[in-house]
């Protein structure tokens, strides 16, 4: 594909959660007057909002809605639990319907003290449960596969694979989101990015950086480049597999989150032209 000039944001994304302090209508002024072009939106920062006039309000400033975060959640020893996550579920893709958020990203959820292999069989029958309900509203799930570190109460789906095989059960309407964050490790990364794109689901990409030593797993992400992803490489890979979406920067970090939110953004900005 041409390269990118060196100005182009046209691509960059960023989720609100990278900017956590500000509000939706700060992030969404901030972002528009730096040029960003698309944002995902996460469900807190809409609480006691009309989601349309959000995604109006947003399409307005020049940005495109790339995705809703976040649902899944699905597994729970109990009926009644497991029944009140679809429930949920169902709430998000009317919200992110409203909202004109093609994707919601899907945290699949597990069980401290139940087997993997129950959750994962929970996640894809709760993904089952709200489908129809997706499809008749035009939203796709993403599924996210998050690092094995998290496989205690965050997700029981770990690998790429793992996310490509339960995508694999569903039409088109379900795929992946390929964190660098949680995936960069695994050994089959490139083969399983090529396989996700072959089978037409891979839906979206984020981005962030590996710091070494991390002092905390959820919240000590880097900006990209101050860590030891190989970004370009992978980003080679995902756009080897023909995806042609945005570049998604979510960022957890106590440490930035302290930081000047601004001076956060030009950063970011900077490590995006310098690094992915």
């Amino acid at each position: 594909m041409p390269a990118t000039p060196l100005t182009d944001f046209s691509r960059l994304c960023l989720h609100t959660i990278t900017t956590k302090s500000w509000s939706l209508d700060q992030a969404c002024d901030h972002y528009a007057r730096a040029g960003v072009k698309g944002i995902s939106v996460w469900r807190d920062t809409l609480a006691g909002r009309d989601p349309a006039k959000a995604g109006a309000q947003l399409r307005n400033a020049g940005l495109s809605i790339v995705s809703l975060v976040r649902g899944g959640f699905f597994p729970s020893k109990d009926a009644a639990s497991r029944q009140k996550a679809i429930d949920e579920n169902l709430r998000c893709i009317d919200e992110a319907a409203a909202l004109g958020a093609p994707i919601v990203v899907l945290v699949c959820g597990a069980v401290t003290g139940q087997p993997l292999t129950e959750s994962r069989k929970q996640i894809a029958d709760g993904i089952a449960a709200v489908l129809p309900h997706a499809k008749a509203a035009g939203v796709k799930l993403a599924i996210e596969p998050l690092h094995p570190m998290f496989a205690d109460t965050r997700s029981a789906i770990n690998t790429l694979k793992q996310a490509n095989d339960l995508a694999a059960q569903f039409d088109a309407s379900v795929g992946v989101a390929v964190d660098v964050y949680h995936l960069w490790w695994d050994d089959q990364l490139e083969a399983e990015i090529a396989r996700c794109g072959k089978l037409g689901k891979l839906l979206a990409y984020h981005v962030s950086d590996w710091r070494s030593p991390t002092v905390d797993m959820l919240n000590d992400r880097g900006i990209m480049g101050e860590g030891c992803i190989p970004l370009r490489e992978i980003r080679r890979w995902v756009e080897a597999a023909g995806f042609k979406g945005f570049v998604e920067v979510e960022i957890f970090s106590d440490r930035l989150w302290q930081s000047d939110q601004v001076e956060f953004l030009k950063k970011i900005q900077d490590a995006y032209l310098k690094h992915t």
